[in-house]
């Protein structure tokens, strides 16, 4: 028992959209859900390459160090004596995260191991230094 909505005038059938448009909104509701947002630091950094690099999936918190020194962390620029305090806010939003620090080629080595050691004394486990695969 099918109900037709008739338009009286002109004999035609009218299509109900409601459900349609219900669909559509349950659909990017689930896209916006599971899609993945790259993370960023907030400046570009020239990686060094490695032959051992590896893919890294758990990376939450992305550490930016340029080629002059600057420190950079969610598209901000920070003090390095101010990475453990944001390293420690980061880790305490998603527990499971590593860190993952993008060091410019020509970064000074003191202040990428400055970097990292405020990362390890923020609690986190997990720190790891970016580089792009070397082309065989």
């Amino acid at each position: 028992m099918r109900h037709q909505h008739v338009d009286e005038e002109s004999g035609e059938l009218a299509i109900n959209l409601t459900p349609l448009i219900d669909m559509v909104f349950i659909l990017l509701i689930f896209f916006m859900v599971t899609s993945s947002f790259v993370k960023e630091t907030g400046v570009e950094v020239d990686r060094p390459s490695a032959a051992t690099a590896t893919m890294k999936q758990q990376a939450a918190i992305l550490i930016g160090v340029t080629h002059k020194g600057e420190v950079w962390i969610d598209k901000r620029r920070v003090d390095v004596r101010a990475v453990r305090a944001n390293v420690e806010r980061l880790h305490a939003e998603n527990p499971e995260g590593a860190v993952v620090i993008m060091a410019d080629r020509e970064a000074p080595t003191g202040v990428v191991i400055r970097v990292l050691d405020q990362s390890r004394l923020a609690g986190v486990d997990s720190v790891s230094i970016a580089a792009t695969r070397d082309q065989e």
